[in-house]
């Protein structure tokens, strides 16, 4: 049995989703395949189930520091089994609505379930039938990597695949990797009252960050509680009845279980497109400026393409796809996507470091310029005096933005439009910013670069 289609989509994740609906929507014939869940990584295993867990954990904080804004601290009574249960309560209501694949076939869209193989560039087989069509669509997403530390497999581990699917959490954590996962869930977990050791095998967490702004997290999360080493290797893990010992050099970790947030692998196995002469690339699925792979009836989206492992990414790119391959104008692949570390406070990125901007401009042209969150009233006025924003500039263009504080998240957008648009720092100082807000923040900064720049004109004045 054959059906003809302009489009195939493999994977109905954040990419996959995206690109069905646009493809749908601008009147193509479209077939989805999904091997397991309609929603895939973010719905199921990362961003939802995470945030659900991190809204709990920053109620039981807020109630534990009341006394920051005037009202009586109390220690929660938390119910880990109510939280998870809250957890996948938000996970069924969203499965029911925006990732049903019932609203999918509504739009126009056949959805297979089971896996898909490539048979050639313009041939899908999936649940015993051949999908012929113009173009396909690979947005397989990504699973976790494991270390290959002695005994890890024996003793057995979570990772975010399995540990939204608990009833409830162990009393106990050791989590290995201090990328943003790791970092937002052994906060989370310890504010939820289980004991965490968070392990980092390089000098500091959150590598990709700026450090200054990172300093500044760790002893937040320090100070909460939470034991953090880095520069630590670890070597093996053993158990003894039902603790799990983890052993490094200077220190042995001792908990309930052990969580691996050690980074993410795409998933390119089974799919054939290997035999097909689909190229690999370093971090995933070998893709050109259009996100075309080698084959050229073929794109990729989204993880298993390994440019950037975010949801808000994969969505960016799968719709970039569609456009390539459709109408007559290209896009180029995007090379610039902010991000944010969702912790407590939020730490948000775009463009360049310090000593990033630094290497590539040269010192003498870079300008990094900070604003501690304490200057700001909206701060002061909740308590949340904890931060900082970092803006770097070379010579007078914003080419990095980088925010610690509550809702940061929502904060980096305008900076990212910002350095997109090649805007110089005191040209923000032209929009008028709401008070009290965050983003006054930005523009008490835009109008300290508005103020020297007057200066060099001051000759101008009208002096009567």
């Amino acid at each position: 049995m054959s059906r003809r289609y302009d489009l195939v989509v493999v994977g109905l994740g954040s990419g996959g989703i995206v690109a069905a609906e646009f493809a749908a929507r601008i009147g193509l014939r479209v077939a989805a395949v999904e091997r397991d869940r309609v929603g895939g990584d973010c719905l199921w295993t990362g961003c939802v189930p995470s945030k659900a867990v991190i809204a709990s954990a920053r109620t039981a904080q807020g109630m534990r520091t009341a006394a920051r804004v005037g009202l009586q601290p109390v220690e929660p009574d938390i119910d880990l089994a109510a939280v998870w249960r809250r957890m996948r309560s938000v996970q069924e209501r969203m499965a029911e609505t925006d990732d049903n694949p019932d609203r999918f076939r509504a739009m126009g869209v056949e959805v297979f379930e089971g896996e898909a193989r490539l048979l050639d560039g313009h041939t899908v087989e999936a649940a015993g039938t051949r999908l012929d069509t113009r173009f396909i669509l690979l947005c397989t997403g990504s699973r976790p990597t494991i270390p290959p530390i002695d005994g890890l497999e024996e003793a057995g581990y979570l990772t975010n695949e399995t540990l939204f699917a608990l009833e409830r959490p162990p009393q106990s954590l050791v989590v290995l990797g201090g990328g943003p996962t790791g970092v937002e869930m052994a906060q989370a977990c310890n504010r939820l009252g289980i004991g965490v050791t968070l392990l980092e095998l390089g000098p500091s967490l959150l590598p990709q960050d700026e450090p200054k702004l990172v300093e500044i997290l760790t002893r937040r999360l320090v100070a909460e509680g939470v034991e953090v080493r880095v520069d630590t290797e670890v070597e093996r893990v053993r158990t003894d009845g039902a603790r799990k010992f983890v052993e490094a050099p200077a220190v042995t970790a001792v908990a309930d279980d052990i969580l691996v947030a050690t980074g993410r692998r795409p998933n390119v196995g089974g799919l054939g497109g290997e035999e097909l002469g689909i190229k690999l690339a370093d971090k995933g699925i070998g893709v050109d400026s259009r996100l075309r792979t080698s084959v050229r009836s073929v794109y990729a989206a989204g993880d298993v393409a390994g440019r950037f492992l975010f949801t808000h990414s994969a969505g960016h790119e799968a719709a970039q796809a569609v456009r390539n391959m459709f109408f007559p104008w290209r896009a180029r692949a995007i090379s610039f996507v902010p991000w944010c570390t969702f912790s407590d406070p939020e730490l948000a990125h775009a463009g360049l470091t310090g000593a990033q901007a630094r290497a590539k401009y040269g010192a003498e042209k870079v300008r990094v310029h900070e604003l501690p969150l304490e200057r700001s009233d909206r701060a002061r006025t909740d308590a949340e005096e904890e931060g900082m924003l970092i803006l770097v500039t070379a010579p007078e263009r914003l080419v990095g933005a980088h925010a610690l504080g509550p809702a940061a998240g929502e904060l980096i957008h305008e900076l990212a439009f910002a350095i997109r648009q090649k805007a110089k720092l005191h040209e923000l100082s032209e929009h008028v910013h709401v008070y009290p807000t965050g983003s006054t923040s930005i523009v008490m900064m835009a109008a300290e670069a508005a103020y020297e720049r007057a200066k060099r004109f001051a000759w101008l004045i009208r002096r009567r």
